[in-house]
C-alpha cells in the first residue's frame, strides 16, 4: 500500500468525502488482503474490509502520526478481522487465543517477484488454518508482510517478547503438521 498524506488524513478527519475516497481508494485492496489471508474466505474477508472502513470513518479524527497510516489501518484490520474468527469460534464453542494465529512458515513468496505459485498458496492457506488467530496474526505479519518484530509488536499492541514467543509457537506447530503429514500421519 502507497503512503497516505497527513494532508489527505486531516482533510478526511474534517469531513472531506473525497479525501476518504482517495484513503479507501489506496488502502481497500490492501485492507481486504490481510483480512483474507487471516479469515481465508471471501466473504468474511469483504465483511471485515467493510467493518475497518466504517471504523476508519468514525475514528479518522483520532489518528496521531506516532505510526504510519498504514500501522494504524493494519492493526484496525487485524483487529476486526481477530474478533470475527473469535466471535464464530465461540458461537461453535471452540475460541481461538491470539498466540494460535502466528506461524505459516518461512518461504510464503516465491523468488520471482514476490508472487507466491497456487499450489503454494494452497500449502499454505491450509497450514494458517491450524493456527490461533494470534500466531496466524503475528506469522502473516512477519512472513507475508515482511515487518519486524518491533513493527509487528506496534501494530498488536503488544510485547516484543510476546511476538517472538508467538512465532516460535506457531513455527513449532506448523513443524509439527509437516512432520505428521510426511509420515503420513492424519492432521
Amino acid at each position: 500500500m502507497q503512503d497516505i498524506s497527513r494532508d489527505v488524513v486531516e482533510r478526511a478527519s474534517e469531513g472531506d468525502i473525497e479525501a476518504f475516497e482517495e484513503i479507501y481508494r489506496i488502502s481497500a485492496s490492501y485492507v481486504y488482503t490481510i483480512a483474507y489471508r487471516v479469515t481465508h474466505s471471501k466473504e468474511d474477508a469483504e465483511e471485515v474490509t467493510q467493518d475497518v472502513f466504517m471504523g476508519v470513518y468514525r475514528n479518522i479524527g483520532k489518528f496521531q502520526s506516532r505510526s504510519t497510516f498504514k500501522t494504524w489501518v493494519y492493526r484496525i484490520t487485524m483487529n476486526i478481522a481477530i474478533n470475527l474468527i473469535n466471535r464464530r469460534k465461540r458461537k461453535t464453542g471452540r475460541t481461538i487465543t491470539y498466540d494460535d494465529a502466528i506461524s505459516a512458515g518461512e518461504n510464503i513468496y516465491a523468488h520471482e517477484g514476490q508472487l507466491y505459485k497456487e499450489d503454494d498458496k494452497k500449502v499454505i492457506e491450509s497450514m494458517l488454518r491450524v493456527l490461533p488467530p494470534e500466531q496466524k496474526a503475528c506469522i502473516v505479519l512477519k512472513v507475508m508482510e515482511g515487518l519486524k518484530y518491533k513493527e509487528i509488536a506496534e501494530i498488536l499492541k503488544i510485547n516484543i517478547n510476546t511476538v517472538r514467543s508467538r512465532l516460535k509457537r506457531a513455527r513449532e506447530r506448523l513443524l509439527a503438521l509437516r512432520k505428521r503429514e510426511a509420515s503420513g500421519d492424519e492432521v
